[in-house]
């Protein structure tokens, strides 16, 4: 074996495809490695890996490592509402695990800055994320989905009053951290149309964004003055998800609407835009919820609307949709 061939067998089996062959001059090999997507501490450990394994051969008594790394490009779906209270949160949660689920690589940014529940259902409340570099280090769950809220950034029951442009450095400081090889982050945003809502179209513009709304006629008014914010703002509408969507009676199976029934279908229809699916006012989904155990991240019952939800969502991102 010739002495780049033995080079590059003896940091393949380290670097894989992150590195092209290294080049030996008069003892001294030279490395290129791509870092794209690495925390420091992975980055680190894998430019000393290879450098021991390239002096452990014979004919080599120097190392020189640089390291290349590219701009990754992230598409943001945004997960909005016109009004609170409908379950927005809750469909972003799942929306995430069920992609990656899906082999997506997802992060998810609660940037419901005023409200965020995000680390009450995914299970990580009491947890408190790093910086590196002057960015944050998003906390890693349990379901394989690295998340970032304002709720981890303060104290438990601490009100957060602050005014847009707070709001907005906020929601930067959440979007632009360190979110590794993740290359979707799904964006569970504030209910309405304010200033948080403004800031990430302006500066992060989505690749898309997700409507959330129940079926009553009220709930419809407000999610159709949603649409139209993104609508001016050319995001695309990936599509409309009915919420809380009947209710079966646990005792004798008879199905009730509280809320109406088919009125985010209708007006999807009638806006011309897709029903990405409806998402029943089932009991399992709360009691999973408030215990940090989302429905999605199992092949139970509960999970199912999500795990269709999600489906259709990875199809409009692979049509390029954005």
């Amino acid at each position: 074996m010739s002495n780049p061939d033995r080079l590059h067998a003896a940091i393949a089996r380290i670097v894989g495809s992150r590195a092209a062959a290294p080049r030996l001059t008069d003892g001294r090999a030279s490395l290129i490695l791509d870092v794209t997507g690495l925390d420091a501490k992975t980055r680190d450990a894998m430019a000393e890996a290879a450098r021991q394994a390239l002096l452990a051969l014979p004919e080599v008594t120097e190392v020189r490592i640089a390291m290349t790394s590219e701009k990754r490009e992230r598409r943001l779906i945004a997960v909005g509402s016109g009004k609170g209270g409908v379950g927005k949160s809750t469909l972003a949660a799942n929306l995430a695990i069920a992609l990656h689920r899906l082999g997506r690589k997802v992060g998810l940014v609660d940037a419901d800055i005023y409200g965020p529940s995000v680390p009450r259902l995914m299970g990580a409340e009491g947890t408190r994320p790093m910086a590196e570099d002057q960015k944050l280090l998003p906390v890693e769950t349990r379901f394989g989905v690295p998340i970032l809220s304002m709720g981890q950034l303060v104290k438990p029951g601490q009100a957060i009053a602050w005014r847009g442009p707070m709001a907005g450095n906020a929601l930067g400081q959440l979007i632009d951290a360190q979110w590794g090889d993740a290359d979707t982050l799904i964006v569970d945003l504030p209910p309405g149309t304010g200033d948080v809502q403004l800031s990430m179209i302006q500066k992060y513009k989505p690749a898309g964004a997700v409507i959330v709304s129940t079926p009553q006629d009220l709930a419809l008014i407000d999610a159709a003055r949603a649409v139209d914010l993104f609508a001016q703002a050319n995001v695309p509408i990936v599509g409309l998800v009915e919420n809380m969507a009947g209710y079966a009676c646990p005792h004798c199976g008879q199905v009730s609407d509280p809320f109406g029934a088919g009125g985010a279908q209708a007006a999807a229809a009638a806006m011309s835009l897709d029903f990405l699916g409806r998402v029943p006012l089932e009991i399992a989904i709360r009691q999973a919820s408030d215990a940090g155990e989302p429905p999605a991240a199992d092949d139970g019952f509960a999970g199912e609307p999500f795990r269709a939800i999600a489906a259709k969502v990875a199809a409009w991102l692979d049509r390029g949709a954005a």
